[in-house]
C-alpha cells in the first residue's frame, strides 16, 4: 500500500511538556477503560487517507476519522488502531527517505505509539493476523470502505465480527463521545475562544469590506493564526436565508444585516459553532431590532431552561413558542402561539432545529445517524416544523450543544402557493412586506450541560443588539 506521511503528533503551535503528554495518554487510556466496561470484543478503528485532487500529489485538505481520533488523539494518516480491553496496537508505516525529502523529519512509530499510550506499535501489513473478528463501525461509513479497500491492496482481508458486535460498537461509541471528559471539554474552550475573537475580526473588517469575501477572510485569518482550520464551511452573508450559504460574492452595504456562521476547529479535531448577525452600517433598523429581540428572547430562555433532564426537544419548542408569540406581538402572525406551532406555523421563519450536538465534529456523530442525535424510543417526525431537529434526547451533564434559533424570510417557503394557501389566514402577508431588509438572522452560542443547568462557553461574544451594535461601530472606527 502507497503510504502517506503522518502528520506531527504535536501541535506545536502551543508548548507541549511531559505533562501534557502524559495527560493525553492519560486521557485516551480513560477512554479506553469506558468502552471496556459497554463491549467485550475488540474494535478496530482507521484513521484514513488524504484523497487527491487530479492527481496523486496534490491532496485535498485531510481531516482523520473523528472515531478515530477519540481514542488515538492525534491526526494520523494511514493509520490503525486496535483496542482490546484497555490494550491499544497501533499500526502504522514508518516515513520513507522520499516522505521526508518533501515532507520534512517525521516521528517514529514508537514516539507515536508513546505519545498516545499504545502498548504495541506494528507496521500495517500486521493486521493480517490481528484484524480478524474485530469490530468495525458501519459497512456504510466511508472511512471503513476505504480500509478495507487499501488493506484489500496489500491481500489483507477483514473477517467481520457479526453485524450486531458493529451495531454494539456504534451505540458504545455514540455512550461515550455523547458525555464530554474534562481533556474534551478543556480543548473545546481553546476553539471557542479563537472562534470569538474571528467574530470580533469579522465586526472590525466590517466598515472598510466591499464584500462578504473580505469579512470572511478577516474571521477566517483569525483561524488560520492560531494554527487552526475552520470546523466547516464559513457562513458570512448578507442572504442569511439561505441556511448553509457558501457563496461569499454579494457586495455589503448599509441596510444589510451580516449573518457570520463560523467555527474553529483545533489541530486535533474539537469544534467550535457560533453565529452572530450584525448590521453593516453598524446600526440596526427598528424592523430589524424588532425581529432580533425576538430570536435573542427565544435563544436567552432556551439557554435557562437548559439542564439535566430536560428533553432536548422541549427546549426546541420553547424557542418556537417564543418565536411564534414574537411575531404575533408584531402582526406578523395571528392567533395563539401554542396553537400556531401546532400547526407549524413558526416553521415558516424557523425550519430548523434549535441546535445538536457537538464536539470532535460540529455536528456531532451525525455520520452515525439519529441514533446519537435521537435517544431510543424516539423517532425523527415528518413534521414541517419538527423534521429537521437534530437532538431529541434528554440533556446530560457534560453534554456540549448549541442553541442557535433563528429568523428567516425563504422565498421558496414563503410564495410557494401551497403556503400561502394552508397559512392564508394566519400570516399577514401585507405586515410581513414591512420586514422585507430582514432575511435572516441567527443567534449561536455553545453551552455546556452542568450539574444545575448550563454554561455559556462562548460567553464572551456579546448577543444584545446594542452590545453587537458598539462592537461593530466602536471596533470599525477604531
Amino acid at each position: 500500500m502507497q503510504t502517506a506521511p503522518a502528520p506531527q503528533p504535536l501541535d506545536h503551535s502551543n508548548a507541549q511538556t511531559s505533562t501534557a503528554r502524559v495527560d493525553l495518554a492519560s486521557t485516551l487510556q480513560a477512554r479506553r477503560r469506558r468502552l471496556a466496561k459497554l463491549i467485550d470484543f475488540p474494535v478496530l478503528l482507521w484513521s484514513g487517507a488524504a484523497k487527491p485532487r487530479n492527481f496523486t500529489a496534490n491532496i485535498y485538505p485531510y481531516r482523520a476519522s473523528s472515531h478515530f481520533l477519540y481514542f488515538a488523539g492525534i491526526p494520523l494518516e494511514n493509520a490503525a488502531i486496535r483496542i482490546d480491553g484497555e490494550e491499544l496496537t497501533l499500526f502504522i508505516d514508518e516515513a520513507t527517505p522520499d516522505d521526508i525529502l518533501w515532507h520534512g523529519p517525521m516521528p517514529t512509530r514508537d514516539e507515536i505509539a508513546q505519545r498516545i499510550g499504545a502498548n504495541k506499535a506494528r507496521p500495517l501489513r500486521d493486521l493480517e493476523s490481528l484484524a480478524s473478528g474485530v469490530a468495525l463501525l458501519s459497512e456504510k461509513d466511508e472511512t471503513v470502505r476505504s480500509m478495507e479497500k487499501a488493506l484489500l491492496k496489500q491481500g489483507v482481508v477483514l473477517t467481520r465480527h457479526r453485524p450486531e458486535s458493529n451495531r454494539l460498537l456504534e451505540r458504545a461509541i455514540v455512550r461515550l463521545r455523547m458525555i464530554q471528559d474534562e481533556g474534551a471539554i478543556a480543548t473545546i474552550r481553546k476553539a471557542i475562544k479563537v472562534t470569538v475573537e474571528a467574530h470580533k475580526a469579522g465586526m472590525t473588517a466590517t466598515a472598510s469590506a466591499s464584500t462578504e469575501a473580505q469579512i470572511r477572510a478577516a474571521m477566517e485569518a483569525v483561524i488560520i493564526g492560531h494554527n487552526m482550520s475552520c470546523a466547516y464551511g464559513s457562513i458570512v452573508t448578507i442572504a442569511g436565508e439561505v441556511l448553509h450559504n457558501h457563496r461569499y460574492y454579494n457586495p455589503v452595504k448599509p441596510g444589510d444585516l451580516l449573518l457570520a456562521d463560523v467555527g474553529a476547529e483545533t489541530f486535533d479535531g474539537w469544534a467550535s459553532d457560533i453565529t452572530r448577525t450584525w448590521p453593516v452600517s453598524g446600526k440596526f433598523s427598528a424592523t430589524q431590532q424588532d425581529l432580533y429581540d425576538i430570536v435573542l428572547a427565544a435563544h436567552d430562555f432556551c439557554i435557562e431552561q437548559a439542564k439535566p433532564g430536560v428533553e432536548y426537544q422541549r427546549i426546541h419548542l420553547i424557542a418556537c413558542e417564543i418565536i411564534a408569540a414574537g411575531l404575533v406581538e408584531l402582526g406578523i402572525l395571528k392567533g395563539n402561539p401554542t396553537d400556531l406551532v401546532e400547526q407549524d406555523a413558526h416553521a415558516l421563519f424557523f425550519p430548523h432545529g434549535v441546535g445538536h450536538l457537538m464536539g470532535l465534529d460540529v455536528h456531532d456523530m451525525e455520520d452515525l445517524g439519529d441514533i446519537a442525535g435521537y435517544a431510543d424510543g424516539n423517532q425523527r417526525s415528518d413534521r414541517f416544523g419538527l423534521s429537521f431537529l437534530r437532538l431529541h434526547r434528554p440533556l446530560e451533564e457534560n453534554m456540549v450543544v448549541t442553541i442557535e434559533p433563528g429568523f428567516y424570510q425563504v422565498p421558496a417557503i414563503l410564495n410557494s402557493r401551497e403556503t400561502r394557501d394552508r397559512y392564508a389566514n394566519i400570516v399577514n402577508w401585507e405586515r410581513l412586506e414591512q420586514f422585507s431588509d430582514v432575511r435572516g438572522i441567527r443567534i449561536e452560542d455553545d453551552i455546556l450541560i452542568t450539574p444545575q443547568g448550563c454554561e455559556v462557553l462562548s460567553k464572551a461574544l456579546p448577543t444584545t443588539a446594542n452590545e453587537i451594535e458598539d462592537l461593530v461601530r466602536r471596533r470599525s472606527h477604531a
